[in-house]
This record gives structure tokens, sequence and C-alpha cells, in this order.
């Protein structure tokens, strides 16, 4: 059965007379989440399993909203979505599935900020982060920044960790940890850690140059995994 929509489910959970003991809380997620996203691919090794971490990866924007362009014609969306893809990837070849990983979005798709939180609120994952890519007027300004939305210390810890691994590894600039009123921040705050990392700048011509290539993608998703 092909369900649309959160009210749908569960007057179709209603009529089936279904209970939701808290041991089924992967298999509502699971079809939660397909709910939310129609074009989420799962496999079936990813349902949440007993002491396994939750790892929500949000690639920003999608479909229509392109994000921040270069002026080349490199597009936000579509760097972030090959590194989200990229750390399920890595979790599943080199770290043998050590964490449940669920995309906000699997293809050039534009999900709502609203949809994209409600994956959180229903998985409670251990973390949601959320990928992005910056762009300025002036083309002299570079660096990896981090987002929180509060100065809650666990999730300012982990910005911290993420940002040196891509400091040590990749050698990227970063700077220090900041606070934003991000949606995809503040709707998820109660459920979970959350982080919105902007990776890099559009319009500084290094990082436009590293962002370009597919191998370079690879390794920024490797850091954030190994990070995390």
């Amino acid at each position: 059965m092909e369900i649309h929509g959160f009210r749908r489910f569960f007057e179709y959970c209603s009529m089936k007379n279904w209970k939701y003991p808290f041991a089924m809380r992967a298999t509502i997620g699971l079809i939660l989440s397909l709910s939310i996203l129609g074009n989420l691919k799962v496999h079936s090794q990813q349902i949440l399993m007993e002491g396994r971490k939750i790892v929500v990866i949000d690639a920003g924007h999608g479909g229509m909203d392109s994000g921040a362009l270069s002026e080349d014609g490199l597009q936000e969306k579509d760097v972030v979505l090959d590194i989200a893809k990229a750390m399920a990837n890595w979790n599943a070849s080199l770290l043998d599935n050590k964490y449940d990983i669920y995309l906000t979005r699997s293809s050039d798709t534009l999900i709502s900020l609203n949809d994209r939180t409600k994956l959180a609120k229903y998985l409670k994952p251990d973390i949601f982060i959320s990928l992005h890519c910056n762009h300025i007027e002036d083309p002299s300004i570079k660096g990896v920044e981090l987002y929180t939305y509060d100065a809650n210390e666990l999730s300012i810890y982990y910005a911290r960790v993420i940002s040196k691994g891509l400091n040590k590894k990749l050698g990227f600039k970063t700077r220090e940890v900041k606070q934003a009123n991000f949606h995809v921040l503040r709707k998820t705050k109660e459920y979970c850690l959350a982080l919105l990392i902007e990776l890099g700048y559009l319009s500084n011509a290094d990082e436009l140059h590293y962002l370009k290539k597919e191998k370079n993608r690879k390794a920024l998703a490797l850091a954030i995994l190994q990070s995390i």
C-alpha cells in the first residue's frame, strides 16, 4: 500500500487496529520516513538494530532549489547530495554498517524543511547533520563553518570534533562553532543533537576547485563520518 502523509498513515493504522509497542520503533520509523520522502531508499540492513547509533543526514536544497551557485554553474544541491550519499556508502563498505543512516533525500528532489525535521522527530536519531555549501560576494573568504541551535555543550563538542577532523584530515580552514536559528536546528533540538555544516565556499576559487572533484567529496564524507 502506498501511504501519502501522516494523516492517511494513522487512519490506516487505526482501521487495522495496529498497536505501537516500543520494539516496533524501527518499523514505524522506516514507514514514516518513506511516507515523508517518497524517494528515500533504505536498504534492509539499515533497519534499526539495538545498540546501533542512528544518523540522519540532510542534504540541503534539491529540485528547483539549487542553493548556492558558483560562477561556472556548480550547484550546492548536487555537491551536498553526493557527500550525503557517500557517507551512507562509506558506512556500508568501510564500517560494516556501524550506523543506521537515513538520508532526507536520495535524489534531486525538493523536500520541505518541515518534512526533513519530521523524520528526525520520529526516528529520534543520535545526531542530525544538515549539509550545505556557502557563497559570498567576497571571493577571498573561505573555510568550513559549523552551526548549532544553542550553546548546548554536547552539540558544540560534536561540532568541534567534526571541525577539527576536517581541518586535520583535509586541511580545511575551519571557524569557531556558531549558533543560528536555522529551521532544521530549531525543530530538531528536542529530539536529537543537530548540526548544520557549511562545507566551504562556492565563491572561493580554491574551495570550488576542491568541491568539483568526486574523490574530494568522498574524502569529505569519510572525514565527517569518522569524526562522529
